[in-house]
């Protein structure tokens, strides 16, 4: 892993971290989250910067880790977070939150430990 690519994944796993402990703070269930407007926007804000620091990994990396990220819908979900405008799906937002970063996180933490 070149050095640019190991700063952004330690940058990816940071945010991962981020959104685990602002599950914690405010609480884990939808309900909460779809009623709260600054949860909205503290997750949302994550994945967008996710997303960004996704883009920006070298063409050779994300080849190399195709099998266990997907990182096309990663950038993907940056778009959606970012041109929402007022409309952002909160339910997609819940479900990357509470199900794809956990899993990110632990990849993240292992590609960091490796190299």
């Amino acid at each position: 892993m070149t050095q640019p690519d190991r700063q952004r994944i330690q940058h990816i796993r940071d945010y991962c971290e981020e959104i685990r402990k602002t599950i914690e703070r405010y609480g884990e269930g939808f309900a909460v989250f779809d009623q709260d407007a600054d949860y909205q926007r503290s997750i949302a804000f994550s994945i967008l910067q996710i997303g960004e620091l996704s883009g920006g990994l070298s063409e050779e990396y994300r080849k190399a880790t195709s099998s266990r990220v997907q990182w096309g819908p990663m950038k993907g979900m940056r778009n959606l977070v970012a041109h929402s405008y007022g409309s952002m799906n909160r339910e997609i937002i819940w479900e990357t939150a509470v199900n794809d970063i956990p899993t990110l996180k632990q990849f993240c933490e292992e590609q960091l430990a490796e190299s």
